[in-house]
């Protein structure tokens, strides 16, 4: 008999359920998108009980598609937009604010104050990360700072704080359930990827409470069984990652040096490091890759945080583009070195440049320039910046010479070829590039005894086209010195 899994799929744009079966195949997808705010410059905010009416019915969505019911799922594995933080009420189970998201940059202030008293160092060495606003602890600390009360009802227990994974969780187990996974944890700044366990030290520093951390579990684990009246049967949680780590898993890149880039809102490229969490002197992350019988995994990360949102504001803001797959017909038709450069720095620049101030631009607009080339800067911006952290992991010793990649914007093949051009490298494209909800049904399905072991999973995976450099070094050079000398003067602003 067949067995199933649930993935949900918890987005910065969207939320999806999936539905995959005991070879790791397709069998259902259900999507819905929701809303976004921007309260002020650089904010940016979800309200949960969109996110979680979004999870509920599309959950409910995929099962319908795939002529399924509750019963028929051995497990469900939860993947979620990192960082982004809820704090709400454990009596009620209602937020005290919106959810704050991973992009926004409110907390700029407050970072560089936590830098000019020298906190830096002590915690990039415990968490692998840097002080910046994308992570979760500066974001939390504002919720306390802004709603009245919150700090003194958390000091009282009363106030649970999690990421998406663990808001999701609480509601979908009726408030049974307060965990994380060491993923998640480990994207806070409050967490010590050394020890596995939330740092006293660095809760002292940010001044937030313990009692409303949830408890740390491994990626693939029993999470808690979901309410019966939710889908018609309680299914247990066994599975849970953030998105990106949950890509690298789906990607099945389990063995030290292997490498996914995805490219959804952001870019996220991860390079399995092993038992071992390599400092990087580029300004690159350290994370957990996943963590499996209580043994963590480890990963190089670069984080990009505008990719296909470029491609968005081509189309909503601009208006350039009906639709996003209109990209590749208009890059197509235009030469590589057309000489315009966009930066997307909306929200900030994010590795290896780490810069919350700096703002977007476009550079080398003539009188000949039209859609085409804009469009295609847009594009390219995706490549270059991914260049970028090629290049600061190569300083570190850890150039990836292979990458899988995955996220919607891989279904366009132009836009594969110029990253394998200009990285110099071989790009994977799999045959089911949804690997984020397929890492969450992998962890989900190791611990509902689904798949016996990592190396069954390996053996699924399975390339759709590989993409090799066609570009000689002296263009590939060329084009990218252009880039970097267009960063370099957005910054000088």
């Amino acid at each position: 008999m067949t067995r199933y899994l649930l993935a949900i799929d918890q987005g910065t744009t969207s939320s999806r359920a999936m539905i995959f079966d005991d070879r790791g195949e397709f069998c259902a997808v259900s999507q819905q998108e929701f809303p976004q705010h921007f309260p002020d410059s650089g904010w940016v905010e979800h309200d949960p009980e969109d996110i979680w009416n979004s999870v509920v019915e599309t959950c409910r969505g995929a099962l319908k598609e795939a002529s399924l019911s509750a019963g028929d799922i051995a497990g469900i594995g939860i993947t979620n937009q990192r960082e982004t933080t809820v704090i709400w009420d454990r009596a009620t189970g209602k937020p005290i604010y919106n959810a704050i998201v991973w992009q926004d940059r409110r907390s700029a202030k407050y970072c560089e104050q936590l830098k000019a008293d020298g906190h830096e160092p002590m915690i990039q060495e415990k968490t692998g990360l840097l002080v910046d606003p994308y992570f979760s602890a500066t974001k939390i600390r504002w919720i306390l700072d802004q709603v009245p009360g919150a700090q003194e009802r958390a000091e009282k227990g009363e106030l649970a704080f999690g990421t998406i994974d663990t808001f999701l969780l609480w509601r979908l187990t009726g408030g049974k359930s307060h965990y994380t996974d060491a993923t998640n944890a480990s994207r806070t700044l409050i967490f010590n990827i050394h020890t596995q366990a939330w740092d006293p030290d660095l809760l002292g520093i940010f001044n937030i409470p313990g009692q409303i951390l949830p408890e740390v579990l491994d990626s693939s684990d029993e999470f808690g069984d979901i309410e019966a009246d939710l889908l018609g049967e309680s299914i247990p949680v066994y599975g849970m990652a953030g998105d990106q780590q949950a890509a690298l898993f789906g990607q099945t890149c389990f063995r030290e040096g292997m490498a996914k880039s995805t490219y959804g809102t952001g870019c996220f490229l991860m390079l399995n490091t092993g038992d071992k969490p390599l400092r990087s002197n580029y300004r690159l992350l350290t994370t957990v890759a996943y963590r499996i019988n209580g043994k963590p995994t480890y990963a190089q990360e670069g984080s990009i945080f505008i990719a296909g949102a470029a491609i968005q504001w081509l189309r909503d803001g601009l208006k350039l583009i009906r639709i996003a797959q209109e990209t590749e017909s208009l890059a197509q038709q235009t030469p590589a070195n057309h000489g315009v450069y966009l930066v997307p720095a909306f929200t900030g620049l994010g590795a290896p440049h780490w810069d919350p101030k700096a703002r977007g631009a476009i550079f080398g607009l003539t009188r000949d320039t039209g859609i085409k080339e804009i469009v295609t800067a847009g594009l390219q911006s995706v490549c270059y910046q991914t260049k970028d952290l090629q290049k600061a992991m190569e300083k570190d010793g850890l150039r990836p010479t292979a990458l899988r990649v995955d996220g919607g914007m891989v279904e366009n093949s132009w836009l594969l070829q110029f990253l394998a051009n200009i990285l110099g490298a071989t790009v994977d494209r799999p045959k089911l590039i949804e690997t984020t909800a397929l890492g969450a049904a992998y962890l989900a399905g190791l611990k509902a005894g689904v798949f016996d072991s990592l190396e069954t999973l390996e053996g699924l995976w399975q390339c759709d086209r590989s993409f090799k450099p066609e570009m000689t070094k002296e263009e590939r050079d060329r084009l990218y010195e252009g880039w970097v000398e267009a960063v370099d003067r957005l910054q000088s602003h």
